[in-house]
C-alpha cells in the first residue's frame, strides 16, 4: 500500500525513472523546478536536493522571493517512488489564486490507482498539525482526475480563477 514519507535519497533510481515518465513536464509538488534533471542523475546532487526539500519546511530556511515554507512528501510503495506532494504552510497572492496549499503529482505509470486520493487524505492531518484549518487546492479546469481526487476528499468548490478550479477542505 502506498504511503507518504519524507524525501529520502534511497529512492534515487526510482525517482529518476518517474521523472523520465513526465517527459519534461512539470511535476506538481516535487520541488524540483530549480534542479536540472541532468544534475540530479549524480547521487551527491540528488542527496543535496533531498536535503533541500526537507529543510524547506523550516521557516528560517532560505528560499526564493515569493516562495513560502513547504513540507515536501513522497508517495512510495515498497521501494518504488510513485509521486510527490507539497504542503505549503501559508498562502501568498499567487497561491491564493492559483496554487493552493497542497500540490501533488503521480507518475504516469501509477495513475488511476487511487494513489493521489489516498495521499491527499493522508496529507490533511499533517496540514492540520501545521496549523492549517482549511486547505485550498486548485486544479486546471480540464483536469478531471485531479478534480475527482479533490472532491473525493471533501473539496468544496468555490470558484475558477485564471483557468484554475479552487476548492477548500476543512482539516478539523
Amino acid at each position: 500500500m502506498a504511503r507518504l514519507i519524507a524525501p529520502d535519497a534511497r529512492f534515487h533510481f526510482s525517482w529518476l525513472e518517474a521523472a523520465a515518465e513526465f517527459e519534461g513536464l512539470r511535476q506538481d509538488g516535487a520541488g524540483a523546478d530549480s534542479w536540472p534533471l541532468e544534475e540530479l542523475q549524480d547521487p551527491g546532487a540528488f542527496s543535496r536536493f533531498v536535503e533541500a526539500l526537507v529543510k524547506d519546511a523550516l521557516p528560517e530556511s532560505p528560499r526564493k522571493p515569493g516562495y513560502v515554507p513547504c513540507t515536501y512528501l513522497w508517495i512510495v510503495e515498497g521501494g518504488t517512488f510513485l509521486g510527490s506532494l507539497a504542503i505549503r504552510h501559508e498562502l501568498n497572492d499567487f497561491l491564493l489564486n492559483e496554487g493552493g496549499h497542497i500540490g501533488y503529482s503521480v507518475r504516469p505509470s501509477a495513475r488511476r490507482h487511487g494513489h493521489a486520493a489516498k495521499a491527499l487524505a493522508d496529507a490533511l492531518p499533517i496540514a492540520r498539525e501545521l496549523g492549517i484549518q482549511r486547505v485550498l487546492l486548485t486544479c486546471d479546469e480540464d483536469n478531471a482526475g485531479s478534480r475527482a481526487t479533490i472532491e473525493k476528499n471533501g473539496g468544496s468548490y468555490e470558484d475558477t480563477r485564471n483557468g484554475k478550479r479552487r476548492y477548500w477542505i476543512d482539516t478539523a
